[in-house]
């Protein structure tokens, strides 16, 4: 022990425990459910899931407490059930997830990125310039 009888911890936060919204392919399905739909209980995110994530009560609860802990979702109580509302949009989630992407593979080069879309044949350089007026009429 230290002297004066301190002890001192040094607590290291993995970028898994950040505020990040990397989401795994359940909670991504939580989460656009619920941006969907609007609020919900856990049953009717739990049926909601059904028939392509058969999940158990308690699974749909733990992913929601997950969600809520990291500030994704948030809940109010109406009797004795919780009732889950978005706080981050589904979209939002998305491009931080592509933006992940462009900067491990193409060093944060959106230019890059999308040069390889159309070099690898999944945009049409005609979808690339209707992208880009979109964007140019944003302004």
């Amino acid at each position: 022990m230290p002297a004066g009888g301190e002890c001192v911890t040094v607590c290291r936060v993995t970028q898994r425990n950040e505020a990040s919204h990397h989401l795994t392919t359940l909670q991504r399905a939580i989460l656009d459910f619920i941006s969907a739909r609007g609020p919900a209980t856990a049953d009717q995110v739990r049926e909601g899931l059904l028939p392509k994530h058969p999940l158990k009560d308690s699974s749909v609860r733990t992913l929601l407490r997950r969600l809520e802990a990291r500030g994704i979702v948030s809940h109010t109580t109406e009797g004795n059930v919780f009732v889950y509302r978005a706080e981050v949009a589904s979209k939002r989630v998305a491009a931080r997830a592509v933006k992940r992407i462009i900067d491990a593979f193409w060093s944060g080069s959106a230019e890059q990125f999308l040069a390889g879309l159309v070099d690898e044949k999944v945009l049409s350089a005609a979808q690339i310039q209707r992208l880009a007026r979109k964007v140019r009429d944003r302004k």
